[in-house]
């Protein structure tokens, strides 16, 4: 049996740039082994496969070795793959996904995720900042920590100090957690960060839709600001427009598609 799959730059207007996510879109569900074969071929840092329900689409997310509760720009190339490939007069859609109902809506040439905000909290481990700073080879200005979303945020001086981080996967990976590092931006970017989460199966990942629901609440209360540009400076780089409403975030970009093929499965 023959199924289509899709490869989609998410977060970027142009090819090879942005983060590549697999979607395979399907009519019913295949047993779960099968789906984590799939992603771990694709070797992608998630692959998406949804399939329709009475509200929309369900949507599940797998990295090459494990599933994941959310992925920004798996489900922003999805989104992609359901309104530019198969069917172009739809403009809104939700999925149903382990972290609740996800909303996308088409807005001229971006298309807009509907995400939850996700709190972060004072760091209450003294040693995180050193073991962090021996980790990334800088101190950082600030460290705090998000329970929900598992992760460090380290906050530095300035991008080039984030674009200078080395990739020291094994002592990232030891912390425990994944680690968002982060500084303020300029020139009209807000702010900047990359993301690592070698604990599952990403040692970077190039654009984090999701990481930008904790980074919204964190630069937020920093800058004031409720709109931000955001840039992540992973070496593929992407751009991620956000917009703070109650208790979700809207997450805005483009997207390519760079590949179209099919997988068969005896």
């Amino acid at each position: 049996m023959k199924h289509k799959i899709y490869q989609v730059d998410a977060f970027t207007d142009r090819a090879f740039a942005g983060n590549p996510a697999g979607v395979m879109p399907l009519q019913s569900w295949l047993p779960d082994p099968v789906l984590q074969q799939i992603a771990a071929e694709m070797n992608l840092a998630e692959t998406a496969f949804f399939v329709p329900n009475e509200g929309g689409f369900h949507l599940r997310w797998f990295t090459p070795t494990t599933e994941v509760k959310l992925c920004g720009h798996a489900t922003l190339a999805s989104a992609f793959v359901l309104t530019r490939l198969i069917d172009p007069k739809l403009r809104k859609m939700r999925f149903d996904s382990l972290s609740g109902p996800l909303f996308v809506e088409v807005q001229g040439e971006r298309l807009e995720l509907d995400f939850p905000l996700l709190a972060y909290e004072a760091n209450d481990d003294a040693a995180i900042p050193a073991r962090i700073a021996a980790a990334i080879g800088v101190t950082p200005r600030e460290v705090v920590s998000s329970r929900v979303y598992d992760a460090f945020v380290a906050r530095l001086d300035d991008e080039a100090a984030v674009r200078n981080v080395p990739s020291n996967y094994a002592a990232i990976e030891a912390l425990g957690r994944d680690l968002i590092v982060t500084a303020p931006g300029a020139n009209g970017i807000d702010f900047v960060s990359r993301f690592f989460a070698p604990l599952h199966g990403i040692p970077e990942d190039p654009v984090t839709g999701s990481s930008h629901c904790v980074l919204a609440n964190f630069w937020h209360d920093r800058l004031g600001k409720s709109e931000f540009h955001a840039r992540q400076v992973s070496r593929r780089g992407g751009d991620l427009w956000l917009k703070m409403a109650g208790d979700r975030l809207k997450i805005a970009g483009h997207a390519v598609c760079v590949l179209t093929g099919e997988i068969e499965l005896s």
